[in-house]
């Protein structure tokens, strides 16, 4: 099958939002004393929202900027500016109306070859949130889909952003799969929103999406996961990216950003339901989707820290986006700035350690706390004894860690034992793997049932 996909120099054409930058562009000055920064920054990508729906939410930039002027006797204005894929923000930030932008790994690298190419370069200095196993993008079928596995989607048609996280995915899943990304299926190249209602209708099999799409339509009912991205166990984040030009004429600016960035990393990390909830409002999304992935025991961790591991992937990423023929080459290490974070690290700030395995987690109805257990048995016990008070209860993949919603889980019984898995190809090779167990696949009402008992 022939892939129907935009060229790569159509992504860039995105519509564009109402607002603009000033009138001299980004970072301009209205006259000698305000000067106007312009972020870019993607609202409902909830892994990005330190450096943008929550850092703008909680007004950190502005406040670091007010105490910048009344040193320097300048006004400061942030035009934040809402897109829906990292392709736009960098369409902006290659004709210099951006001055710092937030996207996934796969975008980011993109916004490095085109600012190069443009004569506009960029620069990565921070992360946001990101997952080592790849755990942010997830392929989903329609809920009544006889689809069970990667290998079923065999010359079917499924919609994906072409040049994003999720295209990356998809791309390297296929292949392990040993089916062509290019021949083997039909691709179709669709904003989120649009492959979304394309797989409502029924016009695509399945659809790989980056945070937070797979887990809205999977809590609202109109999807179930079909592959769980960490299975490539190949680290995923997105990033904040700069202007060179912007960064050297307003390092300072940048550097107030950044602490900003590491303020709200830090009330997102002590206050994790109530930023769910905060990214929720400003969003429209559920914050029971919202807490899956930013949660404490979420898929995304946030550290604006530029891991080397994460650069090691970033620099993988490379050959894949150049198969596609959309970049040709990209120096990372040319790309990646360390020097800002170096800075703002030197007057103090927190610095995270990787993260932990994730534990269930069960979150009631009007409660400011979730609570974490030490097995899925222990969650389902609690779930249970709570019944109408349950608000939502995420538990990990038992063999790639991702958290997903208890109740979308593909469950087995083992004995005295309940695993859960976000796909039902990983419960059925786990059964396979376990058959002389006597490992089961149950229904989330079953696994509850079980847990309730004395087995």
């Amino acid at each position: 099958m022939r892939t129907r996909a935009l060229a790569p120099a159509l992504l860039l054409l995105a519509p564009l939002p109402m607002a603009t930058a000033c009138g001299g562009g980004a970072a301009g000055a209205d006259g000698a004393k305000t000067v106007t920064v312009t972020v870019g920054y993607q609202s409902k990508t909830i892994n990005t929202v330190t450096a943008g729906t929550l850092l703008r939410s909680l007004g950190y930039f502005e406040a670091e900027l007010a105490a910048r002027g009344e040193r320097d006797g300048v006004t400061y204005k942030v035009d934040w500016q809402d897109y829906a894929t990292g392709a736009p923000i960098t369409a902006q930030m290659t004709a210099g109306k951006i001055d710092i932008g937030s996207m996934g790994d796969f975008p980011l690298l993109i916004n490095a070859a085109r600012g190069k190419e443009l004569k506009q370069p960029t620069h990565l200095v921070s992360v946001t949130g990101y997952n080592l196993r790849g755990g942010l993008n997830t392929v989903v079928t329609a809920p009544g889909s006889k689809l069970e596995s990667l290998s079923d989607l065999r010359g079917k048609k499924v919609s994906t952003s072409v040049g994003s996280a999720a295209d990356g995915t998809l791309v390297r899943a296929l292949q392990r799969a040993g089916i062509d990304p290019e021949k083997g299926i039909q691709k179709l190249n669709q904003q989120p929103s649009v492959g979304a209602s394309a797989l409502q209708a029924g016009s695509v099999d399945a659809l790989s999406q980056f945070v937070a799409w797979p887990g809205q339509l999977a809590f609202e009912g109109r999807a179930k996961a079909l592959y769980d991205g960490a299975e490539l166990n190949l680290a995923t984040f997105h990033g904040v990216t700069v202007r060179e030009r912007f960064a050297s004429e307003r390092a300072g600016v940048l550097d107030d950003f950044l602490r900003a960035q590491q303020k709200a990393t830090a009330y997102l990390r002590d206050q994790p339901v109530a930023a769910a909830e905060t990214v929720a409002k400003e969003t429209g999304l559920p914050a029971e989707v919202v807490y899956l992935y930013n949660g404490a025991q979420g898929i995304a961790t946030f550290d604006p820290a530029l891991r080397p591991e994460l650069i090691a992937a970033l620099k993988q990423d490379v050959p894949v986006l150049a198969a596609a023929k959309l970049v040709t080459a990209v120096d990372v290490d040319a790309f990646v700035d360390p020097e800002p974070l170096k800075r703002i690290a030197a007057a103090g700030g927190p610095a995270y350690p990787p993260p932990a395995a994730p534990r269930p987690e069960l979150w009631l109805k009007g409660q400011p706390r979730t609570t974490a257990y030490d097995s899925p048995r222990d969650l389902l016990k609690a779930a249970r004894a709570a019944g109408g008070s349950v608000r939502a209860a995420y538990v990990p993949d038992a063999v790639t860690g991702t958290p997903w919603f208890a109740d979308k889980a593909v469950w087995v019984a083992e004995g005295a034992e309940l695993r859960a898995f976000v796909t039902p190809a990983g419960a059925t090779a786990y059964v396979a793997a376990h058959s002389g167990g006597g490992a089961r696949t149950v229904t989330y009402e079953e696994a509850v049932g079980l847990a309730g008992s004395s087995a």
